[in-house]
């Protein structure tokens, strides 16, 4: 799988790391122990688009959001994750 960073151009995903659904928010510091618990451990795992954040470890040290598709890995759209704030 080739991942175009916006940075360095078209790259292979081994220069990345991926970090999973870049959705969760962090609760705030005075929510629920269980609001942490679901944050940290419970995750989708969605077969089709999915919007990700991948680090390009190897590259540019971007944080990129990507969405893919989890059936083909078809890349649809890569946006630096500071932008998406």
């Amino acid at each position: 799988m080739r991942i175009p960073c916006p940075h360095c151009g078209p790259r292979g995903h081994d220069e990345f790391v991926h970090h999973g659904d870049a959705a969760p928010q962090r609760p705030p510091a005075d929510a629920a122990e269980a609001a942490f618990h679901d944050f940290v451990y419970l995750r989708d795992n969605p077969a089709g688009p999915y919007r990700e954040l991948w680090f390009h470890a190897a590259g540019c040290h971007s944080w990129l959001v990507v969405e893919r598709d989890t059936r083909t890995h078809e890349i649809r759209s890569v946006t630096l994750a500071r932008s998406e704030t």
